[in-house]
């Protein structure tokens, strides 16, 4: 039994801690807000397999160029002199080819795959309902150029073993009969799940604490403790914590942290925006992404339904552009010509910062300069999805254990 301190209170930082005190370790995790407020909470909730083509894509960089001046568009690069920018963005676009996609699906599926069987067995703790359906995820699209990725993304999907079909516009529309769609077709995953994020992450709260779990909030870890190879103490501007084992989950503010242990990971801030309607007018069956327009929709725990997208990538400090809302609003109605949605009030929108990795696969395990640091963030927008798994990775590194599946791919220090 070892003390283990865990920096990051989201979804990665919570899951370690769920698997790490039942293996019989004394887990504290210190959050640097109050667990309440960070990217966890206001994503669309997938539990998503689908996903297993990373942000970094060919043809990406040249859309991120196109959309820089729409204040409306779903992808957006600050242009900035910051040397963390320059360095992600040469690895980021080093890493856009064909021949990355194809060898990052295998490893994205498996620790999807192995997430969504952890939160299938959460589902069955008494207590713990985070609105948890197995039920499938649509991708819809208008285009036909996009129809045709669409039947190749069916293909691709098919090879790697996961239960997929194409929908004509007519069987789409049977899957949701509330409302008139505006589409060529879909791909129906059904391997896909989702759940809603604030009651997952209430929920793991209330077992960690029942659990004696030891959570503080507002607390900024500020430097470490060494001693040889070794991370001796956390400390945090009011307090000083021993360590056997630190665990560095952090999100968007990971490579600073990871900075002040003597480790390079090139990673930005990625923000995303989202709006919750509660006891909406409208109603969808299942979660969906509009391909074309780049936003997600999530009906969620009975009497709710989300919309999120965008991806600006932009320091923590930047001011929320509000006006990114109005473009997905807008892309809803495209696809959903029924849903009127004006533009909420501000106190009502959600934004957050997703840690983005230089190549769109997470960062997880040990590292060199330190034997009892392990790493685990980069999950651009997949934390949520990618959460319960890499909560039991984690467990699995501390332990000396053989991992659930191969992290190779996820090296923490892959880019040094």
């Amino acid at each position: 039994m070892k003390q283990v301190i865990i920096i990051g209170g989201g979804i990665i930082g919570l899951s370690s801690a769920y698997y790490l005190q039942q293996a019989g370790h004394r887990v504290t995790v210190i959050d640097k807000e109050d667990f309440h407020h960070n990217c966890s909470y206001g994503n669309a909730g997938y539990v998503c397999p689908s996903h297993f083509v990373p942000l970094a894509t060919p043809g990406i960089i040249w859309k991120g160029l196109k959309w820089m001046f729409n204040s409306k568009s779903p992808f957006y690069v600050q242009p900035s002199l910051n040397g963390a920018l320059i360095d992600w963005g040469v690895k980021f676009a080093k890493s856009a080819t064909g021949k990355h996609v194809k060898t990052s699906a295998i490893p994205l599926r498996d620790i999807a795959l192995l997430s969504q069987k952890e939160y299938e067995q959460w589902a069955t703790v008494p207590g713990f309902d985070f609105a948890y359906e197995h039920k499938g995820l649509l991708e819809i699209f208008q285009t036909a150029p996009v129809a045709e990725h669409a039947r190749h993304l069916v293909e691709k999907a098919h090879r790697l073993g996961l239960d997929t079909v194409l929908l004509d516009t007519a069987a789409l529309q049977q899957l949701e009969p509330h409302t008139e769609i505006n589409a060529l077709g879909a791909i129906l995953f059904r391997c896909d799940a989702h759940l809603y994020p604030q009651k997952l992450m209430q929920g793991l709260l209330k077992i960690l604490r029942e659990k004696e779990v030891q959570l503080l909030g507002n607390e900024e870890v500020v430097r470490f403790e060494k001693a040889g190879n070794s991370i001796q103490k956390v400390i945090t501007a009011k307090n000083a914590y021993e360590a056997e084992e630190v665990v560095i989950a952090t999100g968007a503010w990971s490579r600073n942290m990871a900075a002040m242990v003597n480790t390079k990971i090139p990673m930005m801030p990625g923000r995303g925006y989202s709006v919750t309607l509660q006891d909406s007018p409208y109603r969808v069956n299942y979660p969906a992404v509009l391909a074309e327009g780049r936003v997600a929709i999530t009906p969620m725990d009975g009497n709710k339904i989300r919309f999120g997208g965008t991806m600006e990538i932009v320091p923590t400090s930047a001011p929320p552009r509000y006006h990114r809302i109005e473009g997905i609003l807008n892309a809803v109605k495209r696809y959903y010509p029924a849903f009127d949605i004006p533009m909420p009030p501000t106190e009502q929108l959600w934004y957050g910062f997703r840690p983005c990795s230089a190549d769109g696969l997470p960062y997880i395990g040990r590292i060199r300069n330190y034997k009892n640091v392990t790493i685990a963030t980069g999950h651009s927008m997949l934390g949520l999805s990618l959460g319960a798994g890499t909560g039991r990775l984690v467990r699995e590194i501390i332990n000396g254990e053989k991992t659930s599946m191969d992290i190779t791919p996820f090296a923490v220090e892959r880019f040094a």
